[in-house]
Formats: structure tokens, C-alpha cells, sequence
């Protein structure tokens, strides 16, 4: 995003607004397009349509969002932006930065967003002090999801720390089943990297590193035991694992072919599309170590200038749609993660949604709620790709040690900053 931006602001200057031909049309980028993620996208164009509105679908594959940040980026530099895009954290900044989002305050001030939302989420959807984005849930990321069957096949508990995990996941290996299912793409390896640096490192630590990139805690002795525990992990994943889907990983849970994997509840959706019920054919834990911590990912649409009256109030009812009981409830119901209008019936939501609610307040209170790295909550995409590399190089690369990961670590968020 930081090239990208001195090569789109001579563009932006003359390009700043979009046309579309046919009024009460939002089109609208998104990469929801598992099995339960086509279906929660579904319900707000459902809602949508009943309004009159036309959803013009822009689905572009791809679990982690880059592919779509690319064809963001590809449609910005043509003047020609989609009305709506799925784009989160520090990168919704950037993009305002720009002048290429709308503003969204009166939308915000009739459905009384200040009030709704907690603070650490409202800050994220504005610029400046204007609301531009709109938020659409809240998923935990440091999950652990586990199928019962194998574990009990294999004569082991789920593993509470990545201390015990190694024993754990030996006895499983021994009972013939994988124990740690995984995709190899890089967002998955940093989704893996940041429940293991929090599970041993603690909030604080985390925080120091990923959200302040403090020097001295990204070349510390405590990152280079991260490392190591991380690429330990490498051993427990089949050897088929590169390039997979991240809900193709899940499947090997929900099928018994995995005993586990971490990954946020957006996996839950998948257990809940095949059937699945939570509390019995599958677990859903703290990933180990993180028990009393939230690493929170917050999927929103930024909502991008147009020029056509009918396009722009169409834009106007998909954001105040999406903040409204009906499309929380069940969407988030779909999508395995929790409201983030507060103040919502709990009644439909399953256990595992429950105790991500009472974690995340709970975090909030102690601390210990802090932004996913992986997911690109807690810095800009620059950041977060020079940590990508570092991470998913050193994972498949049995060359580099512990202490040489850290050294580049640093040296690639200094670079980036």
C-alpha cells in the first residue's frame, strides 16, 4: 500500500468518483466464497434485493484477501473502484487517505453507530472522525478447533500450551492420523506464527512486537523460542499441506482425517454448513496458551465515492443493513463469528459464540483484546507482507535457524516502517 499510494494520488486527482450505468446498484469485492462464508454474503444480498437495490457480486477467491487487494488496487488505478470492498484495519486509513472513500456519518448518526459498536472498533472504521467503513462482525482468531473422535482414538487430551502440544500431537501421529491441519499459504503461516507468539509470550509481549514493532522485542531471546517452537510445529502438518485453502484444512478436521487446527471461527462455519454440531463433533478451545487472551479480526466494507444519486443510496442501505439486528444475528450465524452491534440476543448462537463473547469482554476489561498481525488488524498491509515473508520462508526453509529469522524479522519491519 505504501508504493501503491505514490502511484494511484496523480490518478485519484482526476478519478476520484465512480459511474455506473444502472441505478440502485452496489457492486460489491469480497473473497467470501467457502461454503459457509457464500452462504452469510448471501443474506445481505437477500436483505439488499428486498429493498428494490441491485448487488452486483465481485467475489474474488482467495482465503487471506490478497488476491482481491490486488484487483482493488488494478480497478483503483483504472478510476473505477467497486461501490463496496472488504477491506479491514489500518488499511481502511489508507485508502481514505486517498480521498476515494465516502463519507458515512449520517448513515452512522441515524442508526446510532457510536452507541453500537465499542470504541476499539468504531476507531478503526473512521478517518479523521468520519465514519467510512462499516463493520460487519467480530471473529476470534486464536481458536483451536479439534475433532473429539480422534483424540479419543488416539488416547490423548487436547492440548492446553504449546508445551504440551508436541507430546500430544506424537500420539496422534502414532494413531495414524494428521495432527495439525494446515494450508500452506502465507496468511495461514502468520495466522499459526501469532497464536504461538501469543501463547508464549503473553499480551504485552505481543503488543511490544506486532502492534508497536519495538526493536527490542522483535530481536529478543523470548522471539527466537517462538521461532522455534513455530517451525516444530512444521512436522505435525502432512506433506501435501502447500497451497491448500484454508477450508480444505478445516474439512480434514470435520472428516477425521486431522485431529486439529488453528484458525479463526470462520472455520466454525464450515463445521456448521456440514451439519455439525458444536460441544460434540467438534471442540472449540482457546488455541494453547491463550486461554484468557482475544485476537480479534474485524471484517468491514469500505464504501467508496460515487456520482449517481441511485447508486449511492443504494450504498447508503447496504451499510445501514448491515448494522441492523436481522443481518447480525444471521449472518454471524453463518459465519461462525460473533455480532459486533452489542447489545444482541444470544439465543441462536451456540457455545463456542458464547464464550467468544464473554472473551472478548473479558479482554477488554484485562487487557488482554489485542489485534491480529495476520490479519492485518494491527498494522498496514507493508508491515504485515515484510512479516509474512520472514515467517512463511522460515517455516518451509529447514535451512534458516530461530536466531536467523529473528535477525530478518526485525530488519524487514524496520524496512517497512
Amino acid at each position: 500500500m505504501k508504493n501503491f499510494k505514490k502511484y494511484l494520488a496523480p490518478i485519484v486527482l482526476s478519478c476520484a468518483t465512480v459511474t455506473s450505468a444502472q441505478a440502485g446498484e452496489v457492486e460489491v469485492l469480497h473473497w467470501w466464497t467457502s461454503g459457509g462464508e457464500a452462504a452469510s454474503v448471501a443474506v445481505l444480498k437477500d436483505l439488499l434485493e428486498k429493498q428494490g437495490h441491485t448487488w452486483k457480486d465481485f467475489a474474488v477467491a482467495g482465503g487471506g484477501g490478497e488476491s482481491a487487494m490486488t484487483v482493488l488496487k488494478s480497478r483503483a488505478v483504472s478510476g473505477n473502484p467497486p461501490a463496496a470492498a472488504q477491506i479491514k484495519g489500518l488499511d481502511i486509513q489508507e485508502w481514505a487517505d486517498l480521498g476515494l472513500l465516502t463519507n458515512l456519518d449520517s448513515v452512522a448518526e441515524q442508526g446510532n453507530w457510536d452507541k453500537l459498536l465499542p470504541k476499539v472498533v468504531s476507531d478503526v472504521m473512521k478517518s479523521e472522525g468520519h465514519y467510512v467503513a462499516v463493520p460487519v462482525n467480530v471473529h476470534r482468531v486464536n481458536w483451536l478447533w479439534a475433532n473429539p473422535e480422534v483424540f479419543k482414538k488416539a488416547g490423548v487430551g487436547i492440548p492446553n500450551t504449546w508445551e504440551d502440544f508436541p507430546a500430544a500431537a506424537d500420539a496422534i501421529q502414532k494413531a495414524g492420523f494428521i495432527p495439525l491441519a494446515h494450508g500452506g499459504q502465507a496468511w495461514q503461516d502468520a495466522t499459526l506464527f501469532e497464536a504461538v507468539a501469543l501463547g508464549m509470550g503473553g499480551s504485552e509481549f505481543y503488543r511490544k512486537a506486532f502492534v508497536d514493532h519495538d526493536m527490542d522485542t522483535l530481536k529478543s531471546a523470548k522471539m527466537v523460542e517462538i521461532f522455534k517452537a513455530f517451525k516444530d510445529l512444521r512436522k505435525y502438518i502432512d506433506k501435501d499441506s502447500a497451497g491448500r485453502d484454508w477450508n480444505i484444512a478445516t474439512s480434514m478436521v470435520i472428516n477425521g482425517k486431522a485431529a486439529m487446527q488453528v484458525m479463526g471461527d470462520w472455520a466454525k462455519g464450515e463445521f456448521v454448513a456440514a451439519g455439525k454440531k458444536a460441544g460434540v463433533d467438534f471442540a472449540c478451545l482457546p488455541a494453547p496458551g491463550t486461554s484468557g487472551q482475544y485476537t480479534f479480526n474485524i471484517d468491514s466494507f469500505a464504501m467508496f465515492k460515487l456520482n449517481d444519486s441511485e447508486n449511492a443510496k443504494a450504498q447508503n442501505a447496504l451499510a445501514k443493513t448491515i448494522m441492523e439486528p436481522a443481518f447480525q444475528e444471521t449472518f454471524n450465524l453463518n459465519k461462525g463469528s460473533i455480532p459486533v452491534r452489542s447489545g444482541m440476543s444470544r439465543a441462536k448462537f451456540d457455545f463456542c459464540a458464547d464464550a467468544s463473547m464473554d472473551a472478548f469482554n473479558a479482554s477488554a476489561a484485562t487487557g488482554d483484546l489485542v489485534p491480529s498481525m495476520a490479519h492485518g488488524m494491527s498494522t498496514t498491509s507493508y508491515i504485515q507482507g515484510a512479516i509474512y515473508d520472514v515467517v512463511t520462508n522460515f517455516f518451509n526453509d529447514e535451512s534458516l535457524s530461530a536466531q536467523d529469522a529473528v535477525n530478518r524479522l526485525a530488519q524487514a519491519v524496520k524496512a517497512a516502517m
